[in-house]
């Protein structure tokens, strides 16, 4: 199915402002839909002169009278939005349909934009056959003709609007009437509820909202601003509502509001776990980096003492990759999660395996190109030791002596395509000696590399000398 954004851009010649209100009225109709008790289609001039359903909702308070989704249809015989689109005025009137006993209600709003019409609002219900309307239906539908009025005056959909924040209270939840002042007109069953929950459990009919603990301020400005506000009303940190004002309009004044209210008090209590629990990962992760630290400081310490070089050699590396898993550690303990982005990690691996090697007179440039996806930390961590390992052989055994180059470079190079990642290490140094072959290789680098890859990661590795110059390609494939 096409968006809406698709449908006007490529079947309407609508102006951008044009199709910016129409995507507002689609982000915030829902209130419109169940306050009317009805099915909402908003249909948009096509370029041929058809008209195309561009937007669909049904109402959550009534049954609706579509199974099936009309958006991107078009449509010529439909006289009463016709109507509406071309003289600019409200079409009402009742249809009969084969599949149902009782007539459909259809009223046909023009949707106005800087005094143009760029759409037709359409409106269709069963209303309540014959036990008519109770109190709540019918301040429901004197509530709902205001905000049709303002759909067609161009003052609805709100110029500016939270609408499409998740969980935003709907009409179900509950639903507070206000008067010009502020005072309360009417309260529905739900939301006396969600008051008492609050431990209002006197009449509001006839108070001011700010009795209710509603800042006198929001109201002041919803009311100037003309604008919709949401606000979260807490007793302790067991009772939380939320609170969604909607200034009704007319003649561009306020002239009331209608609340909607919702009984957030569970998804308030999850997020302060949520809070807690990524506080608490972020001080495990901290933990673990520092005891990472520690052993890696114990292996220097140990190094020192010992006289004899392949040793001393074999713990400077231990300590080394031991501080390559503390960096993944520590960039967790700063983010938080169970994901990273592989580009935090490589940057401080570099550096750290740099200050390690680096001889001052023969100085190696190392690069990275790329940031690399976002990567769990399990992977992370393996592919900061595999990565330890490729620039420290690329150092160390790219570059033997003096001569070799005047510019010694190593370029690390982080791709990914969908699900697949590549880590390619390429230096200028002397490539590999004609009879190498890595996967014979007895070295402990090596054996590491293709150890972690293999049975770690579930990738391939390669390791040959560069067929476009000089030097060295190491590269290991992994999808993650």
């Amino acid at each position: 199915m096409a968006t809406l954004n698709d449908l006007l851009r490529h079947h309407t010649a609508l102006p951008e402002g044009a199709q910016q209100h129409l995507r507002r009225l689609v982000a915030g109709w829902g209130p419109l839909s169940d306050l009317s008790f009805g099915d909402l289609l908003l249909f948009a001039p096509a370029k041929d002169q058809r008209l195309l359903i561009v937007g669909q909702v049904r109402p959550t308070t009534n049954q609706t009278l579509y199974r099936t989704d009309h958006v991107g249809m078009f449509m010529r015989n439909r006289p009463m939005v016709r109507t509406a689109m071309d003289e600019g005025v409200t079409a009402e009137g009742t249809v009969e349909r084969a599949d149902l006993k009782e007539p459909v209600r259809i009223e046909a709003l023009p949707v106005r934009h800087n005094g143009d019409v760029v759409g037709v609002l359409v409106s269709e219900s069963i209303r309540f056959g014959s036990r008519g309307p109770g109190e709540l239906e019918r301040v429901y539908l004197g509530v709902v003709n205001r905000l049709f009025t303002m759909v067609t005056e161009g003052s609805y959909p709100y110029p500016f609007d939270d609408s499409t924040v998740e969980g935003s209270p709907r009409v179900g939840d509950g639903v507070i009437v206000l008067d010009p002042t502020g005072v309360v007109q009417y309260t529905s069953p739900n939301a006396i509820s969600a008051l008492h929950r609050m431990g209002f459990h006197a009449n509001s009919v006839g108070r001011s909202l700010t009795e209710m603990g509603v800042p006198r301020d929001m109201l002041r400005t919803t009311f100037g601003l003309r604008a919709p506000l949401t606000h979260d009303l807490e007793r302790g940190e067991k009772v939380a509502i939320q609170l969604r004002l909607l200034p009704l309009v007319s003649r561009g004044e306020a002239d009331g509001a209608l609340v909607l209210l919702r009984d957030v008090s569970d998804i308030r209590r999850q997020e302060r776990l949520l809070v807690s629990m990524d506080a608490t990962l972020r001080e495990i992760h901290h933990r673990v980096k520092n005891n990472l630290q520690t052993v890696s400081s114990l292996l220097r310490l140990q190094g020192r003492r010992v006289t004899e070089p392949a040793a001393k050699t074999a713990l400077d590396e231990a300590s080394r990759r031991i501080r390559s898993i503390a960096l993944v550690h520590e960039v967790l303990s700063r983010e938080g999660g169970d994901d990273v982005v592989l580009g935090d990690v490589v940057q401080p691996v570099v550096q750290m395996v740099q200050r390690a090697l680096m001889d001052p007179d023969r100085p190696v440039e190392v690069r990275v190109v790329g940031t690399g996806p976002v990567i769990p930390a399990e992977t992370a961590s393996s592919l900061a030791v595999v990565l330890t390992e490729l620039i420290q052989n690329a150092m160390e055994h790219g570059f033997p002596n003096a001569d070799v180059t005047d510019e010694r470079r190593v370029t690390v190079e982080l791709q990914s395509h969908k699900r697949e990642l590549t880590l390619r290490v390429t230096d200028n140094g002397v490539g590999l000696p004609a009879d190498f072959h890595a996967e014979d290789d007895p070295g402990l680098g090596l054996t590491i590399i293709r150890t972690l890859a293999s049975a770690d990661l579930g990738g391939r590795f390669d390791l040959e000398s560069n067929l476009n110059g000089p030097g060295t390609v190491a590269q290991l494939t992994v999808e993650f």
